[in-house]
């Protein structure tokens, strides 16, 4: 009979070891499973955070390049505008050149000192009349004179004055009109 019950609770004891043994071998492949799990997860993470920081880094270059770009467009158009206005500046003081290139000469650097000038323009146009009418008066008796030989003893500017003198243009009627205008003010 003793014999029996101690095979019997060998038994019992061996059983509940191998119970003991199995419950930890499920905990520790529980663990394993776990963190398995846990790692892969992780893993998901990192590769997502590496995919959102390589997003944000082609958003910033792009947006780099995209005010590269615009800072490149904008300096043209200044570019664009300044050269506009440099070319209108040349194209008014041409014009004004021309029309008072009669009147006495203009340098470039005069545009600071128009007024001056206008008044001086002014001022000369009485003078400039005077002369005006005189080469006029001569330049009529020379054409109306016979003699060709004296028309080639002029001078360039006084042929160019006569030539220019004897075909009035609009240009010439409107610089007569502002001459006008200017000795009355």
């Amino acid at each position: 009979l003793r014999t029996e019950e101690r095979q019997r609770l060998a038994r019992e004891r061996r059983e509940e070891r191998e119970k003991q043994h199995a419950a930890k071998e499920t905990q520790i492949l529980e663990k394993e499973r776990k963190a398995k799990l846990q790692y892969e997860k992780q893993l998901e993470e990192r590769q997502r955070r590496l995919k959102e920081q390589k997003q944000k880094e082609e958003q910033r270059r792009a947006a780099v390049e995209e005010k590269r770009k615009q800072k490149i467009e904008e300096e043209k158009e200044r570019y664009e505008a300044v050269m506009h206005r440099t070319l209108e500046r040349s194209q008014r003081l041409e014009t004004r050149q021309k029309r008072w290139s009669w009147g006495g000469s203009v340098t470039p650097d005069s545009e600071s000192k128009t007024a001056s000038k206008r008044s001086t323009s002014t001022a000369n146009l009485k003078q400039t009349e005077t002369v005006v009418n005189k080469r006029l008066s001569s330049s009529a008796a020379l054409l109306n004179a016979s003699d060709r030989t004296r028309r080639s003893q002029l001078s360039p500017l006084d042929s160019s004055v006569i030539s220019r003198l004897l075909a009035p243009t609009q240009a010439s009627l409107a610089r007569s009109k502002s001459a006008a205008t200017l000795s009355a003010d």
